[in-house]
Order: structure tokens, then C-alpha cells, then sequence
């Protein structure tokens, strides 16, 4: 009897414990916990278990309900746990853990009767997981203190802990934590620095870690010399500037001793070679220091001028000539050592410092053999044009002779690439979706090549296909909860997979894939459209009693064109099927195929020659109109809340121009592409970072002006806004094919003002990609600029970075023509712009290597004024160059 009471009890005990974790009720599961045993919680585990399996399932109108039955699983799951990896297992699995810290007191307070070496052991564990000691600081070190463990220096308990500290007691905190002294070295090595440690503020700022820890070294509560060697260590191994700021900065502020700086040369050397900008210009503060005491030998100064004189940034540079200059007016006889190495600097991009070289040289030249002196006249053809003639008298040489005819140095015209056929087998296809299941939009040619699989063998053996689906995709977490479809539209290839696996209505199905459209607000929307389609499209085919055998749209070339020979063979077996195309599927096909191609006239009237109402059509667009660009226009300029300026992508209209045949023939989710409508991007609500984008260049790749229109105003906006990843289309652009107009040319433009060095850089491929199929128009493309950087819309500084990296591939001809056109609207500005010097040294070195001559308005009259500006200077060295210059500008050159 008593035994059976017992029994009652233990099992009502447990009753209310599910009771109350079903119900969300965390705080009350530690009370509910303590009547059961070691064996009793044991059991309870299966149904924990089964409990959690349930609350995954549960479905977003029970969110709430599912937040907080998670948080009382994770409570009671940690007091049924016997094992510490078990425990661990549980309490730090991300669907229990959630946000914030509702359960930590929950956790602590049912492990708070283990033993010290089992929380030790835990506290291991889930410092070694990533992101729970971060986001749960406060549980993971309570179970150290408890277990008097060796404190974890895993980067997830370092991260909790700056971000833990960070407050206005930063100092006293610091100072009461027994952790500190044995946490900071680690906190130092770290790759990535703590958000924390990286704060701009100011150093009278009570969170700024550098000024708190140099507070505490000078208190003796930190070893001073630790410190250092975790600064040094740090910035010897590199890495982002972000990364390297807090190092950096706390170096500064504990400052270095003699002794250091003579003990660390090899380091400081080092740093000023390989460091980033503000890293080498530390280094070389110090290095030069110790150059003007006496405490760095000639041989080093030397190769340390090797090293920063080799590097790009004009300050560094600068510096170390002055220093160089510095040494070798106190010590003459280095000349010989030092002098060689000066002439590294001949080969800058900027001619200035090309001139601060010579000069330098010039001036210390009597010291040094006739050896040296040849070694160094050897050095002369680094020298822009602009100084050899005078670097030539003053080694007393004949004049550099004229180099050889230039020749532009382009990169190979781009070779389409045939698509790899479908997957053969099932295993095969099956593999190709898994790799996709994580990107499903970043790979254009895998996503064509999956849809067409996907209909190629549900066409042969669906049940095949649907059981090998179903084992390689169980228990993924896109079939919870509805996660393979939207409200907004489908989610590309989890939609087909879900709809194969039975989870999609079909009447869901044949209404989403025959939904009308309407007007797009923006491009994200219209692309969208077409994407959405054509997956409910194919999800209806793949489950279908008869479908078609292959679709019509899958690319075959890298672009996501189509040959037109192709598309006529894959109509023909549809005829000889009996089968008719799909809507979405013979539109998206048609829009494909290549008009441009050598055998479409062949094409069209083999086309033509099938006798089917798809074969004419087909024909018909052969044939037909070659681009369906929208037309382009801006808007009168206006003033803008902002910036006093109306932006660009506020002042860009696409208008389209009506079509009936896009109107009559095509699906409705093509119809904005003939749609008499007007279309601003101050209508695009969506991001421009849209994950769908790298599919956008594959539904137009035969008219890549269209699409260029019909993205320019989420291209300009994302240019606008300084959003990184915007230029990411351009490359695509360039290796589509059809006509290159004002378009694709605007497109280009944005894109070469681009914040971004990497946006740049991708734009700059496109620029050389154009070029090199003959397709660039570099008096369209200079205009277009010119126009970019009247209104601001594009800076001078960045437009001359980005054709300094053109230039330097040996595309000097082009990039002097493309600046050349837009030098006259940057010249005849009333205020020269910031960067216009740079422009026109680029512009300069251009001419100079590729030749050039004519003129260009208002350079005359610029490189006549007086001063050493680099504006003026460079303008003088363009106009000699173009041949354009008066006697008073060539006396100032000289």
C-alpha cells in the first residue's frame, strides 16, 4: 500500500512537472523538481523528449505558447539529466536557448546540489559552444565559481565577458574581477576583437577599454610588459583593421620604453612592411625615432625604406623620404646603402613623390660612386614620363628613347560555357539539392539545372524521386511549420520539394502559378514575379498525371542563354510528344534564346518549319524587335531634404513603352515588361539586398540593356545609401549578351563610384569585359559620369580609384578615353571637386603610357594658374602630355 502511494505520488509529481512545462510556467519547474529522485527524473527524460519533438511542430499562431514552453523544456531537461555531456547538450541547444536570460536562474537553480566536478565538467562544455557563453555569460561563469574550475578562455566565454564588463564602472570592474589578469592575454590573441573593445569612443569615455587597462597596469593590477607583448603579438599576425584597431590603440596608450622599442626593431620593422595604414604608420613613428638617436643602423633604415617605400599610401611614403632625407644630412657616407633603395619610390603612382625622390637623390647624388650612381640611373624607366627628362640631365644621360607602340592589354573576351546536363540519376539529383538547400540563389546554373532535374524525374519515376527526396531531406527544418511556401510568394526550390512531398495543396498550386500580377513598384518585385511563377510552375508539374518530360527554359549556356537550335530540338520532341509547352515555361524559354547567334535565321525558319503555334511563335521572336529596353529619363532636379540634392534613383523613370505582344502571348507575370507604365524606384520597399538577385541576369540574358533598366533604380539607391554587394550584377550584365545602350553604360557608371573598394572592383571587371568585346563606348560612359559626379551622385576620389585599377591591368587606352570625356564638366566646375586632382593624375598617366592628344576645355586654363596643388600640377603634366600646353605652363612643368 505504501509503496503504491509512493508510486502515486512520484507519478502525480511528474504529472504536474509536464503539466507545467506544457504550459510555459519556467519559473515553476525547480519547486516541481525537487520531490523527484535520480531515478524518477531519469524517467521523466523520453517525455521531455517527446514534449520538445511536439513544440516544434506546433505551428506560428503559437509562438508565444512556443517561446515559453522551451524555456521550461530547457529547465526541467537540465534537472532530469544525470550525464554532464548529456546536460550540456541540452542546455545549450539553440531552439531551447532563445533570447535573453529568462532561464539562466531556472538552470542554476536545479544544478545547484551537483557535484563541483560535474559543473566543471558542464561549465567545459558550453564554453566550448559557440555563442552560449557569449549570450549567457552569467550562467556559464556561475557554474565556474561553483565548481572552482580553471576559468574557461574559449572566444565565446571571452566574448560574454568584455560584453558583461563593458559599462560606466568599466575600471572598478575590471579591478574587482580575479579573471582579468588571466583573461586579457587571451582577450588580446583573439582573431576577431570584441565588439566591445572596438567602440569609437572617446578615451575619456568611462567604456574605453584601452585608457581603463592602462589605468589598471599603472595601478599594478595588470603586468604592464604582458600587456605590451599582446599588443606587439597581435599586430604581428595582421589581420582586418577592425581587428587590429583596440591592439593598436591599447599600445598607444601604455606607450613603450627604450629599451622596448630597440628590443622589438624586427617587430616594428615588420609592422611598417605588412601592417595595415595606421599599424605601419605606428611602427614607423617609433622606427624613425630611433633612426634620429642613433638607434637604428644604416642597414635597417634600409630595409625599412625598402619596405614602406614600396607601399601605396601617400603619407608613409612621404614620411619615410623625409626621414631618409633627415638621416643622410647627418650621416652623408649612408648614401651609397640608403640611395638605391629611394629609387623604389620612382615607380609611385603619384607623380609628387616621384619628384620628392628625384630630388632627393639629386641632392646627396656627390656622395656616391660611380657605381652606385649607374645602379641608380638604371632606375630612371620606373619615372613617369613627366620627370625622366630631368632625372635624365642630372645623371647625365641620354633621354629615355620612346618605348616600343603601345598596345592596349585587355582581358580575354569572356567564352560562354555550356551548362552540365542534368543529373543522370536520382543519387544524383538528390545530392545536387542538398548542396542547394543552404543557397538556394547564389548559384543560377545549379538552381535551372535542379528545377529541370526535378521535372525530368518526376516524369520518369515519381516515387522514386519522392522517397529519395524524403530520406535526404527528413527532419529538415523547412518542412516545419510551413517554411517551404509564404504568404508573399514560394521559396524557390523547397517549394517543389515540399509540393513532392504532398505538404502543398494543388489548388494552391494551380492558383499561385496562374495569378495575375499587375504593376510593379519596383524591379525586386517584377523579378520576383517571374521567379515565383515559374517555381509554383514546376512544383505543379512534378505532381502532375502527365507531365512534361524537360523543360523548355533550361539555360545552356553560363549566361542562362539558350542556343536557338537547342530550343527548335526541344520543340520538335514536345510535337512529336504530343505535348504543348507550359505557359511560364515556353515565355521564360523565349526570353532565353539567343537572337544574336550566328544560325538564328537557320533556327527561326526550322522553327517556323514545325507547324506548331509554338514554333511560330518562337519564329516570330527570332525575328522580331531586338530589345525590349524600356526608355530612360530623369526628372528635373530638385532640392533634396537630405543632401540639398534630389538623388539619382529619386530622379531615374524607366517608361515603358506598351506592347501587345507581351500584352497577348505571354503569362501574366511577364506583362510589366510590356506594360504601358512609368516606373519610379521611390515605389521599392523591399531590400536591396535581395537574395534572389544573382537569378535577376538569367530571365533577360539576350537583352541585358532591358534588364540593366529595369535594375537601375535599386542599383543607383543601393549606390546611394553606401550599401555593400550592390555592384554585384554587373558582371553578369557584361557577359550577357544583346545590345549595350545607355543602360547598361548608367549601370556601369554607379557601379565605378561605388563606396565599396569591392563593388569598384566588380565594376571595374565589367568595364574591361565590355572593352574587350568591343562593346564599351567610352564617350557614353564618360558622359555618364560626368553627369554622376555634377550631382553627387558619384565622387571624383572613388571614380579615380576605380580607374586607377583598370588602368593598372594595362587598359590605359580605354581608361583615358572614358576620362577624358569626363574632365571637361569636372574642370568647368565653379568649386573643383575633392578628388579632381586624382582624376586628372590617373587621366595623366593614361596619356603618358597609351598616347594621346586634342583638348580638353579648360585644362589650358587650369594649368596655367600658380601653385603646387595637386590639381594644378597634374593638369599641367595632362596638358604637356596632350600637347596642349602654352609656354608659361611648359616652363612651370619643366
Amino acid at each position: 500500500m505504501t509503496g503504491t502511494m509512493a508510486m502515486t505520488a512520484v507519478e502525480t509529481a511528474t504529472e504536474k512537472l509536464l503539466a507545467a512545462v506544457r504550459a510555459g510556467r519556467h519559473s515553476e519547474v525547480p519547486a516541481l523538481l525537487e520531490p523527484l529522485d535520480a531515478a524518477a527524473r531519469k524517467k521523466v527524460l523520453p517525455r521531455l523528449k517527446e514534449l520538445r519533438t511536439e513544440v516544434r511542430s506546433w505551428s506560428w499562431d503559437r509562438w508565444n505558447a512556443q517561446t515559453e514552453a522551451r524555456r521550461a523544456l530547457r529547465v526541467a531537461g537540465a534537472g532530469c539529466h544525470t550525464g554532464a555531456a548529456a546536460a550540456a547538450t541540452w542546455i545549450g541547444s539553440r531552439d531551447l536557448t532563445g533570447w535573453g536570460q529568462h532561464t539562466v536562474d531556472g538552470v542554476l537553480d536545479v544544478l545547484a546540489d551537483r557535484d563541483p566536478a560535474w559543473l566543471a565538467d558542464v561549465a567545459g562544455r558550453l564554453a566550448d559552444r559557440p555563442g552560449i557563453a557569449d549570450d549567457e555569460y552569467r550562467l556559464v561563469h556561475t557554474l565556474v565559481v561553483r565548481s572552482g574550475c580553471p576559468v574557461p578562455t574559449t572566444e565565446s566565454y571571452l566574448l560574454g565577458w568584455t560584453r558583461t564588463l563593458t559599462d560606466h564602472r568599466l575600471v572598478a570592474r575590471l579591478r574587482e574581477d580575479p579573471q582579468t589578469p588571466v583573461l586579457l592575454p587571451h582577450v588580446l590573441a583573439l582573431t576577431e576583437t570584441p565588439d566591445r573593445l572596438t567602440w569609437s569612443v572617446g578615451p575619456d569615455a568611462p567604456t574605453h577599454w584601452p585608457t581603463a587597462l592602462k589605468t589598471l597596469a599603472d595601478e599594478g593590477v595588470l603586468d604592464r610588459a604582458v600587456l605590451v607583448d599582446g599588443c606587439v603579438s597581435r599586430l604581428l599576425r595582421g589581420g582586418r583593421a577592425r581587428d587590429l584597431r583596440f591592439p593598436l590603440a591599447l599600445l598607444q596608450e601604455l606607450g613603450t620604453t627604450d629599451e622596448e622599442r630597440r628590443a622589438r626593431i624586427p617587430d616594428w620593422l615588420g609592422m611598417a612592411a605588412d601592417g595595415p595604414s595606421p599599424v605601419a604608420g605606428h611602427a614607423q613613428e617609433i622606427l624613425a625615432e630611433l633612426a634620429l638617436d642613433g638607434g637604428l643602423t644604416v642597414t635597417e633604415l634600409a630595409e625599412m625604406s625598402g619596405s614602406v617605400l614600396f607601399r601605396s599610401e601617400k603619407k608613409l611614403v612621404r614620411a619615410q623620404l623625409t626621414l631618409v632625407g633627415k638621416v643622410l644630412r647627418r650621416e652623408p657616407g649612408a648614401a651609397a646603402e640608403l640611395l638605391p633603395v629611394v629609387t623604389d619610390a620612382f615607380g609611385h603612382e603619384d607623380t609628387a613623390l616621384q619628384e620628392r625622390a628625384l630630388a632627393l637623390v639629386g641632392r646627396h647624388l656627390k656622395h656616391v660612386d660611380e657605381g652606385v650612381r649607374s645602379e641608380l640611373s638604371g632606375a630612371v624607366d620606373l619615372l613617369s614620363p613627366v620627370h625622366r627628362r630631368a632625372a635624365a640631365e642630372l645623371f647625365g644621360v641620354a633621354a629615355v628613347p620612346d618605348e616600343a607602340p603601345y598596345e592596349e592589354v585587355l582581358p580575354p573576351v569572356p567564352e560562354r560555357r555550356m551548362v552540365a546536363p542534368p543529373a543522370g540519376t536520382v543519387a544524383e539529383l538528390v545530392a545536387d539539392l542538398v548542396s542547394l538547400e543552404r543557397r538556394p540563389y547564389d548559384a543560377p546554373e545549379e538552381f535551372e539545372r535542379a528545377l529541370d532535374g526535378l521535372v525530368r524525374h518526376a516524369h520518369r519515376d515519381r516515387e522514386a524521386l519522392r522517397e529519395a527526396v524524403r530520406e535526404a531531406f527528413a527532419g529538415a527544418y523547412w518542412l516545419e511549420n510551413g517554411r517551404h511556401t509564404s504568404e508573399h510568394g514560394s521559396q524557390g526550390l523547397l517549394t517543389v520539394l515540399a509540393t513532392l512531398l504532398g505538404l502543398v495543396r494543388p489548388g494552391q498550386l494551380d492558383a499561385a502559378r496562374r495569378r495575375a500580377s499587375g504593376s510593379p513598384s519596383c524591379a525586386h518585385k517584377a523579378m520576383g514575379w517571374v521567379i515565383d511563377a515559374r517555381v509554383w510552375e514546376t512544383a505543379w508539374l512534378v505532381i502532375t498525371e502527365k507531365p512534361v518530360p524537360f523543360l523548355l527554359a533550361a539555360p545552356t549556356w553560363h549566361t542562362g542563354g539558350i542556343d536557338p537550335a537547342v530550343l527548335v530540338e526541344r520543340l520538335r520532341e514536345y510535337r512529336d510528344a504530343g505535348l504543348d509547352p507550359l505557359p511560364l515555361d515556353l515565355a521564360q524559354a523565349l526570353l532565353r534564346v539567343r537572337k544574336g547567334d550566328p544560325a538564328t535565321a537557320d533556327a527561326a525558319a526550322e522553327a517556323a518549319a514545325l507547324g506548331t503555334r509554338a514554333g511560330a511563335r518562337l519564329a516570330e521572336w527570332l525575328t522580331g524587335e531586338e530589345s525590349l529596353a524600356p526608355g530612360l529619363r530623369f526628372l528635373a532636379r530638385g532640392a533634396d531634404d537630405r543632401s540639398g540634392r534630389w538623388w539619382l534613383a529619386d530622379r531615374l523613370v524607366v517608361a515603358v513603352r506598351e506592347r501587345r505582344a507581351i500584352r497577348d502571348d505571354f503569362p501574366a507575370a511577364f506583362h510589366w515588361l510590356g506594360s504601358s507604365v512609368t516606373e519610379l524606384s521611390r515605389g521599392c520597399n523591399h531590400w536591396h539586398g535581395s537574395g534572389r538577385r544573382p537569378l535577376w541576369p538569367a530571365i533577360l540574358p539576350d537583352d541585358r540593356e532591358t534588364l540593366a533598366a529595369w535594375l537601375l533604380p535599386s542599383l543607383a539607391s543601393g549606390a546611394e545609401w553606401e550599401e555593400r554587394g550592390v555592384a554585384q550584377g554587373l558582371t553578369a550584365l557584361a557577359e550577357a549578351d544583346g545590345p549595350v545602350g545607355p543602360a547598361v553604360h548608367l549601370a556601369l557608371a554607379v557601379g565605378l563610384g561605388c563606396r565599396h573598394a569591392e563593388d569598384r572592383l566588380t565594376a571595374v571587371d565589367a568595364l574591361l569585359v565590355l572593352a574587350s568585346r568591343g562593346e564599351l563606348d567610352a564617350a557614353l560612359l564618360g558622359a555618364r559620369l560626368a553627369e554622376l559626379l555634377a550631382e553627387g551622385s558619384v565622387k571624383a576620389n572613388r571614380l579615380a580609384d576605380a580607374a586607377r585599377t583598370a588602368a593598372a591591368t594595362g587598359a590605359y587606352g580605354t581608361v583615358r578615353d572614358v576620362l577624358l570625356a569626363v574632365l571637361p564638366s569636372v574642370l568647368g566646375a565653379a568649386k573643383p571637386a575633392r578628388g579632381a586632382g586624382e582624376l586628372l593624375a590617373v587621366a595623366a598617366e593614361c596619356a603618358e603610357r597609351a598616347g594621346g592628344s586634342g583638348e580638353v576645355p579648360g585644362l589650358a586654363e587650369l594649368a596655367a594658374r600658380r601653385g603646387t596643388t595637386q590639381l594644378v600640377t597634374q593638369a599641367r603634366r595632362l596638358a604637356v602630355t596632350l600637347g596642349q600646353q602654352t609656354d608659361q605652363t611648359r616652363s612651370k612643368s619643366a
